[in-house]
C-alpha cells in the first residue's frame, strides 16, 4: 500500500433541491435536503483509502457536530486522523442549491482557513513517513507552499491539484513533483489565460497531468513529449467528485509509475460518475480491478 499524506480541506456539504432558484427576498419550498461529507482534501483522502492506500489526513475542523461527524467518517474509511486539528471557528461548509441541471454554491471555509504552516510543522513526522504528499488549494496558499517545502525537505513527491484555480508562484511550481489541473486551472496556475494548453503542458515537461473531461488525461514526459490516456466510456449519473477521485487514485497508485497511475486514475474517475454523490461514487479497489479487467 502506498502511504499517502493528504493536506487539505474538510467540509460538510449542505444540499437543497428546488424547482426554481429563489429571487431576492423570496421564500420557496424545497423538494429535498441532505448533508454530505466533502472538501477536496477529504474527498481525495477517501478516494485513495478506498483504493488501498494507507492514508493520513492533515487539516482542521471546528469544535462542532459537523466536525465530529466528518472526522468519524474519515476514521470509518480507515484514514489516520491524528493530525486533524480543531478550531473555535466553525467547520467549513458548502451550501449548495440544486435546481434541475444547475446549481448555486456558497463555500464558507471556516476552520480550513485556519490551517497554518505551524500546524504542518507539528505534523512533520507525517511528512517523513509518507511516500507521496497530496494537496489542493482550499486551504491558505502559504500553508500549501509550506507543505511543498516540507515534502521537499524529506525527499517526498509533492502532488498539487491546483483547484480552485489561481496563479501559483514560480517557487511553488518548482517544488511540485506533479501538477494535476484541468485546462482552465493549468492556464490560471501559470498566469497565461490565453495560451494554448499544449504549449502550457510543454512549459513544465514531466511535471503536469491535465484532465480534459471525456477526452481523458494528457501528460508530458521529461523530454516534453505529450502523451494521452483516453477516458473510459461509462454512462454518467453524477460527475461530482470525479476530479477528486482521479487525484486520490493517482496518489494511491503512485508506486506503479506515472503512466500506469494515470490509467488507474482515469478508470477510477470514470467509475465514480456512475453513482450519485462525491464520496458516494468513489470505487473500492475490488471494483476498480474488476472494471479494468473488463476493459482488456
Amino acid at each position: 500500500m502506498t502511504k499517502v499524506l493528504v493536506v487539505g480541506s474538510i467540509n460538510m456539504d449542505l444540499v437543497v433541491e428546488t424547482a426554481t432558484f429563489p429571487r431576492l427576498g423570496e421564500t420557496l419550498f424545497g423538494q429535498g435536503f441532505a448533508t454530505h461529507p466533502g472538501g477536496k482534501g477529504a474527498n481525495q483522502a477517501v478516494a485513495a483509502a478506498r483504493l488501498g492506500a494507507q492514508v493520513t489526513m492533515l487539516g482542521r475542523v471546528g469544535k462542532d457536530a459537523f466536525g465530529q461527524q466528518l472526522v468519524a467518517g474519515l476514521q470509518a474509511e480507515g484514514i489516520d486522523t491524528r493530525w486533524i486539528g480543531s478550531s473555535d471557528a466553525a467547520t467549513g461548509i458548502a451550501a449548495i442549491t440544486l435546481c434541475q441541471a444547475d446549481n448555486a454554491i456558497i463555500v464558507v471555509p471556516g476552520a480550513n482557513a485556519l490551517l497554518t504552516p505551524a500546524d504542518l510543522d507539528a505534523a512533520e513526522a507525517a511528512f517523513a513517513d509518507a511516500e507521496v504528499v497530496l494537496a489542493q488549494l482550499e486551504t491558505p496558499l502559504p500553508t500549501v507552499e509550506h507543505a511543498a517545502a516540507l515534502a521537499a525537505r524529506h525527499g517526498k513527491p509533492f502532488v498539487l491539484n491546483p483547484a480552485p484555480a489561481t496563479r501559483l508562484s514560480d517557487a511553488l511550481l518548482a517544488q511540485c513533483t506533479l501538477l494535476t489541473p484541468n485546462e482552465f486551472e493549468l492556464a490560471s496556475a501559470l498566469g497565461q489565460p490565453d495560451a494554448d494548453w499544449q504549449a502550457l503542458l510543454g512549459a513544465l515537461p514531466g511535471h503536469v497531468v491535465m484532465t480534459k473531461g471525456s477526452q481523458g488525461a494528457f501528460y508530458t514526459e521529461a523530454n516534453g513529449a505529450v502523451r494521452r490516456q483516453p477516458a473510459f466510456p461509462v454512462k454518467p449519473v453524477d460527475t461530482t467528485g470525479a476530479g477528486d477521485t482521479f487525484n486520490g487514485a493517482l496518489a494511491a497508485f503512485w508506486h506503479l509509475g506515472l503512466a500506469e497511475a494515470i490509467r488507474h486514475a482515469c478508470a477510477a474517475g470514470a467509475l465514480s460518475v456512475t453513482k450519485p454523490g462525491a464520496q458516494g461514487g468513489m470505487p473500492t479497489l475490488a471494483e476498480l480491478q474488476a472494471f479494468l479487467g473488463a476493459q482488456a
